[in-house]
């Protein structure tokens, strides 16, 4: 096996690309411990939970409030309009994913059904709903959805019920999370 010791590979002028390896190479591998840097991460990110026991009132569409975070890489969702933003230089392919879930007991043919909205328009949205009279549960509905972004857009989540009364959400099994896609 040969060794090349050298401390920059660049390219030649007028070149852009590097090339390591041939057609018949299939691997490169790195000294235990090596550190990659300056390759793309999925970023912005973030996940957002907590309802703070937010009742939501009978056939009419609700901002779902999100109050807390486990992570928001770039600080672009806002725990006080619960709201993701694009930031200045982050366009691109989202993806968003949600999960609601509801303290009350549906019966009855009710439903629930959950939306993203982009830029104060619906733009995707799932339902649940029990099928007979004879049927009660707690309603749940999980959705992820893929976006095109540009800077500035905005990303929200809204929720209707038809279960008679204001419904409470579950606070430990609600959240909205994340993140640009590498592509």
């Amino acid at each position: 096996m040969s060794k090349i010791l050298v401390d920059t590979i660049d390219t030649r002028s007028g070149t852009s690309n590097i090339t390591i390896g041939s057609s018949n190479a299939s691997q490169i591998t790195l000294k235990s411990g090596a550190t990659l840097t300056n390759f793309p991460a999925n970023t912005p990110a973030f996940y957002a939970y907590g309802t703070n026991n937010q009742q939501i009132p009978n056939t009419t569409y609700t901002k779902v409030v999100f109050v807390s975070e486990f992570y928001d890489t770039d600080s672009a969702f806002d725990t006080s309009t619960y709201r993701f933003t694009v930031p200045s230089g982050k366009a691109g392919n989202y993806l968003f994913t949600y999960n609601i879930r509801t303290e009350a007991a549906f019966e009855d043919e009710e439903r629930l059904i959950v939306k993203i909205y982009k830029n104060g328009s619906a733009y995707e949205y799932g339902t649940s709903e029990t099928r007979s009279s004879k049927s009660s549960m707690n309603m749940q509905k999980a959705l992820s959805v893929t976006m095109n972004l540009v800077a500035g857009d905005y990303v929200e989540v809204y929720s209707y019920h038809d279960e008679g009364a204001n419904v409470q959400y579950e606070q430990g099994n609600c959240f909205f999370s994340g993140c640009r896609l590498i592509t």
